[in-house]
């Protein structure tokens, strides 16, 4: 348990407060706009495939959970039948990451979920979770969950609320921050600094 008041945070090292969402059933469908997007399962994607993605949608709010793993171990995580991974799809051009992790039962974490930059605020978000949604609970699981921090997009924990998450746990996070570490550029997430 943490004392009350400030705590230092030390040096290369970054801090959030990480927010556990839930949801027990089924939420009904946000009204959405008619957009040209598809959603892409992706069996057995390689590394270089899904780094590029992952990167491309999580460097700008920190995202380093899956480059910290091996190359082995992500194959393990990637290639495991349990866990499905979709390719956002406007047009030809890649617009953002869905991963959906059944490997607990009775339960799918909805382990990442994001957009490229130039997809953020154009409704692509709320079509790409409603399909989240309804993949989720064509499996039969009693608990949909996901998690986000204050590093994140500012919105996105609102965002989890309207699309029908209910917050029950909140934390803190300490970690490296992965810029110094080499796993993101020093040039991602200009709007957190490097301290």
């Amino acid at each position: 348990m943490l004392e009350y008041g400030y705590h230092d945070v030390p040096a290369g090292h970054t801090v959030s407060v990480v927010t556990h969402l839930e949801m027990t059933r089924e939420a009904t469908a946000r009204a959405e706009a008619d957009l040209p997007l598809t959603l892409e399962r992706k069996h057995r994607p390689d590394v270089a495939w899904y780094h590029d993605l992952f990167r491309a949608v999580g460097a700008d709010y920190l995202w380093f959970g899956r480059l910290t793993q091996s190359d082995e171990e992500l194959l393990q995580t990637l290639h495991d039948p349990d866990v499905h991974i979709y390719a956002l799809k406007s047009g030809a051009q890649t617009a953002g990451l869905l991963e959906l992790d059944f490997r607990t039962k009775d339960a799918c974490e909805l382990a990442y979920f994001g957009l490229t930059g130039a997809h953020v605020g154009g409704g692509a978000g709320r079509w790409m979770m409603n399909r989240a949604v309804k993949l989720a609970w064509q499996h039969p699981i009693k608990r949909f969950h996901v998690h986000t921090c204050t590093l994140d997009h500012s919105k996105a924990l609102d965002f989890y609320i309207r699309s029908g998450f209910t917050p029950f746990k909140r934390q803190i996070e300490l970690e490296r921050d992965p810029r110094l570490i080499g796993l993101l550029p020093k040039s991602a997430a200009p709007q957190i600094p490097i301290l």
